[in-house]
């Protein structure tokens, strides 16, 4: 009997990050309401900073951001935001870590969803990565319902080489 089998990972596509940014740096140049802030954003490896004329002006530019990601396909928990702090002359700065991979405790919490689903699955933990198997394709097609409504999972899921 022919098995199937997907993996699932956390990550996101450093292409449309970067175009996600520059559209975010090219509203934020062309609205008014940032009109003389000085809006900064600045990505260092695994961290966006975003500075601005204020602390205000800095959430904003994050909410941009955000709206820029979405509509790139990239999800919204990819973007773990720090809380927005005054820096040199009253300028409002947030940094934003980038909340991709799949650290042990996250996957084995995802383990434990996945057996509550259906305990004849076999999941198996590859570093950061889960592959799930069965012997039917329903179950997994639940899996992969499951997790998605999941709101209360901390990383942004991809579900991938699904066989």
């Amino acid at each position: 009997m022919p098995e199937y089998s997907f993996d699932v990972v956390s990550e996101f596509n450093a292409a449309e990050l970067t175009n996600a940014l520059d559209q975010a740096r090219r509203e934020v140049g062309t609205r008014f309401d940032f009109k003389d802030t000085a809006t900064v954003y600045d990505q260092r490896d695994e961290m966006i900073v975003i500075e601005s004329a204020s602390e205000d002006r800095a959430k904003a530019a994050l909410q941009v951001l955000r709206e820029k990601a979405a509509r790139r396909q990239l999800s919204p928990k990819l973007f773990k935001a720090d809380d927005p702090k005054t820096v040199g002359k009253g300028r409002g700065q947030i940094e934003v870590r980038l909340n991709a991979g799949i650290t042990e405790d996250i996957a084995r919490d995802l383990r434990k969803r996945i057996q509550n689903v259906s305990p004849k699955l076999q999941v198996r933990i590859q570093g950061d990565q889960l592959r799930v198997v069965s012997k039917d394709k329903d179950t997994l097609q639940l899996v992969i319902k499951s997790l998605r409504e999941a709101e209360d999972i901390p990383v942004p899921l991809q579900f991938t080489n699904y066989r």
